[in-house]
């Protein structure tokens, strides 16, 4: 779609070509009554002109303060306005000639403006009308202009217009529609390159400020290893050494995975094991919650459910995890609900909290860029986001009927036999 539709709202560019377009058919009757000296009707031309002024106005009146953002209210609005100018045009026309007249085929124009605002279906329903109203046109000429050839000279005039509306229709309406799937492949291409730039900047941040934590954890350490010594039976010294010794282990992990996204590196992982995983790390970190678990991904099958992630997976599932136990817990409750589970080809694994919800606007928010939020939810989900497209997965954000949010985690399975489906790692070139 040309960028001038773009830039200002379809209706008022209708409206203002058809301001462009009285003006002309004013200046063409006077042209043609007093420079061609050819009478013309008066009388209807002007009432005809006098009521595409008055629709016109009240089309402009009625738009500026009824702004359209619902994409089928403005699809019917435009097509009652180029409906409007093939029905004024037509009484144009058949006051000053009909089919004989030489501005005939500026029945084309309103067809080739809803081939770039239309859809297909309505589309068509102005190419019909345009055509039925040629049609009239022509079988309504006198039979006195029918002497001699003229008869198939006006019924070659009538297959002309057919094929002309036609065309116009099919080859503009199809262009047009290849140049907006072209500019929505290219916006949304630019914003995936946006969202990656600022994943790498956080991750360039992350990796500067764990290289700076390295170095006063290890000594730390040093510290708590010498107190140790002299306080052996001590409970706080002992804790702190476990802390730290997570800390130490989160650091190597997070060092790996770095290494591993480096160089592209992809496992075949087993959903079944996945799940465990993931299920052993929530009540370590939090044995304070009570878990709902539903498995339904068949780990007695005699063929293992796999699917292809790297090691960004399972921190971009712990994320989602911890924040939905936010929510829950800063909406008194100490409950979560996780499914895995196969539907349609695709490993489903489902976060259910019992928080507040999200409010819409969140919905439209999350995961697209990083926003605040009192839940925890924005940053963890914005990551989360980028590294399950990065991996060819979904991640989809709802509110549960019944209260609560759900973070619906979507991955494409590749199925294989369960003797060669353990964690075989896959160096992509």
């Amino acid at each position: 779609m040309p960028k001038y539709f773009k830039k200002t709202s379809q209706i008022q560019v209708i409206i203002a070509l058809r301001s462009t377009a009285i003006t002309i058919q004013l200046l063409l009757i006077i042209f043609v009554n007093l420079g061609l000296a050819y009478q013309l009707p008066w009388t209807p031309l002007v009432s005809v002109i006098s009521l595409e002024i008055l629709f016109t106005l009240s089309s402009y009146i009625y738009y500026r303060h009824n702004h359209l953002s619902e994409k089928k209210a403005s699809q019917k609005a435009i097509l009652v306005q180029i409906c409007a100018d093939i029905i004024f045009l037509s009484l144009l026309l058949f006051f000053s000639g009909g089919a004989t007249n030489a501005f005939v085929s500026l029945l084309l124009i309103p067809i080739a403006i809803a081939a770039v605002t239309l859809t297909p279906l309505l589309l068509s329903i102005v190419a019909f009308l345009a055509i039925a109203s040629y049609s009239i046109l022509l079988w309504s000429l006198p039979m006195s202009v029918m002497h001699g050839n003229m008869q198939g000279h006006f019924i070659g005039m009538g297959i002309n217009f057919l094929f002309s509306a036609l065309v116009v229709a099919i080859v503009v309406g199809k262009m047009a529609r290849s140049i907006n799937q072209q500019e929505l492949a290219i916006a949304a291409y630019r914003e995936n390159l946006l969202k990656q730039e600022q994943v790498t900047s956080l991750g360039v941040a992350s990796a500067q400020v764990t290289h700076q934590l390295a170095t006063p954890i290890a000594t730390v350490q040093l510290l708590a290893d010498e107190l140790s010594e002299n306080l052996p039976n001590n409970d706080i010294v002992a804790d702190m050494q476990s802390q730290l010794t997570r800390c130490r282990d989160s650091l190597a992990e997070f060092r790996a995975m770095v290494f591993e996204i480096k160089e592209q590196v992809v496992k075949v992982i087993n959903c079944q094991d996945l799940f465990n995983e993931i299920t052993v790390s929530v009540r370590f970190n939090n044995p304070e919650i009570h878990l709902q678990l539903q498995n339904n991904t068949g780990c007695n099958s005699t063929e293992a459910v796999t699917i292809n992630a790297d090691a960004t997976l399972l921190p971009a599932i712990i994320n989602l995890i911890n924040n939905a136990i936010r929510a829950s817990k800063a909406n008194n409750s100490k409950t979560l609900c996780l499914t895995s589970q196969i539907i349609k080809g695709n490993w489903q694994f489902t976060i259910r909290d019992y928080g507040k919800g999200f409010t819409l606007k969140k919905l439209n928010e999350l995961g697209v860029k990083p926003v605040n939020s009192e839940q925890g939810f924005g940053m963890a989900v914005f990551l989360s986001h980028a590294s399950l497209e990065r991996l060819g997965g979904k991640l989809a954000l709802t509110n549960h009927q019944d209260g609560g949010a759900l973070v619906t985690l979507s991955m494409p399975i590749s199925s294989q036999q369960s003797k060669t489906a353990n964690h075989k790692e896959i160096s992509y070139a």
